[in-house]
């Protein structure tokens, strides 16, 4: 079981690169029909520079990055027990194709409800590019089911 110890803790780091088909089939897969998201040209003409990355993308990005096997076993918790409770988006810039993002995760908050039958562990990751600018953050729930 995780405890207040772990805050502050790494879980996860490691670098991705942003490929535009990926994007492409993220877009189509999420039923996003803007063509900034799947036409350059369509997004040269709106102002971006490349296909943006869609919104919640860097969710997918971070899942390669931090293996949940890993992250259940520093956390000691049981994935037959586990809920993904709660994930938060805060947006500093855009990221596009062909950028090389930064994911590093670390435990930010370790709790306990219901008298201890649900346990909590809040993730946070930081996203920066390879200019080492803030691109995001990213804070997940996970709760365990207990008892």
């Amino acid at each position: 079981m995780a405890d207040q110890s772990l805050i502050g803790s790494k879980l996860s780091h490691g670098t991705i690169d942003v490929e535009k088909g990926r994007l492409r089939f993220f877009a189509k897969a999420i039923g996003e029909t803007d063509p900034i998201y799947t036409d350059e040209s369509a997004a040269r003409d709106d102002g971006h520079p490349a296909l943006p990355v869609p919104p919640t993308f860097l969710f997918c990005l971070n899942s390669e990055v931090g293996e949940l096997s890993k992250t259940l076993e520093v956390l000691q918790m049981d994935l037959g027990r586990v809920l993904h409770a709660e994930q938060v988006f805060d947006y500093h810039r855009m990221a596009y194709a062909g950028d090389v993002l930064h994911f590093e995760t670390r435990v930010s908050d370790v709790y306990d409800k219901k008298g201890g039958a649900l346990h909590f562990v809040v993730q946070e990751t930081r996203v920066t590019n390879q200019k080492g600018e803030h691109v995001a953050d990213l804070r997940s729930t996970l709760v365990e089911r207990r008892g």
